[in-house]
């Protein structure tokens, strides 16, 4: 045995499920330990999954910790029984929002068109707050993508073109082999469908492994393209500290956004909203369209 046993792990783990507020995947803490020195291989991602769960059952590690974005539930059975004053209060609250609140798209006048791409869904929950303060489309590609998942994506990009828009995918991936082949596949193939899209690799890069002073390990021969490969040791997306993941992800998004037309259209929303609130409250002094009668 050597010095990562589940003492080590749990120890580390502890100190980075801080860093993870929204959810951490098993694999996810697996690649952050070992950017910390861990050896990088199936027997060691056994441990870890193997001291997590004794952990968690022993209660030094919360159960809420955890994701599993593979099995997911759809919908939810409601059983609660309601409050009607909670809810009248909460139905006026709701009329109040909309009376007061009229916002514009904010990439309604952008010369860009922009979208997050991550090739791991295990991933996606680091990203989900800056793209969600940016108005900006999340996707989980999940590797080589299916024709389905490109074909939804191409009819979302062809609109935007016809829109006088420019295309834009902000791509997060291994570097490995794979990872850096996959923003060509979806790039060839978008254009089969009909799209030509931007995709900018924002990481994981060479330059960054270096200055971050990330672990590697060597290419898996398993992968097809390992023969071709002249990058040296891979490395997990994974690896890096999510708080720097999604920094660069607000840095790439605002990079595409034209703050001076984003002025200009707040001055439209402010204009717009004048003539907004005064046909809501016109129609809520109407009777909200409610028959006299009823």
């Amino acid at each position: 045995m050597d010095d990562f046993d589940r003492s080590w792990i749990i120890k580390n783990a502890q100190k980075i499920l801080l860093e993870y507020y929204k959810g951490i995947t098993i694999r996810q803490l697996h690649y952050r330990l070992v950017a910390i020195g861990m050896t990088n291989d199936l027997n060691h991602y056994k441990r870890v999954v193997s001291a997590m769960t004794r952990a968690r059952w022993n209660k030094i590690i919360s159960m809420d910790v955890f994701i599993d974005r593979e099995r997911t539930m759809f919908g939810k059975t409601e059983d609660e029984t309601k409050d009607l004053c909670y809810e009248i209060k909460y139905g006026k609250a709701q009329v109040n929002a909309w009376m007061n609140t009229y916002n514009l798209n904010i990439w309604s006048n952008q010369e860009n068109y922009v979208e997050v791409g991550v090739e791991k869904k295990a991933l996606q929950g680091i990203f989900e707050d800056p793209c969600k303060s940016m108005d900006v489309g999340l996707a989980a590609f999940k590797g080589y993508s299916s024709i389905t998942f490109l074909h939804q994506a191409a009819q979302r990009f062809n609109t935007a073109i016809a829109n006088g828009k420019n295309p834009i995918i902000l791509y997060f991936g291994d570097y490995d082999p794979s990872g850096l082949d996959i923003p060509r596949s979806i790039k060839d193939n978008l254009n089969r469908l009909g799209s030509n899209v931007e995709i900018r690799r924002i990481a994981l890069n060479y330059d960054q492994i270096q200055n971050m002073d990330l672990p590697g390990v060597p290419v898996k021969q398993s992968d097809s393209r390992a023969n071709d490969w002249s990058g040296g040791d891979v490395v997990e997306c994974d690896a890096i500290e999510p708080s720097t993941l999604a920094e660069l992800c607000r840095n790439a998004i605002e990079e595409c956004f034209n703050q001076e037309l984003y002025c200009e259209l707040k001055k439209q929303e402010l204009e717009e909203s004048v003539f907004y609130k005064k046909a809501l409250r016109e129609y809520v002094l109407d009777g909200g369209g409610v028959e006299k009668n009823e």
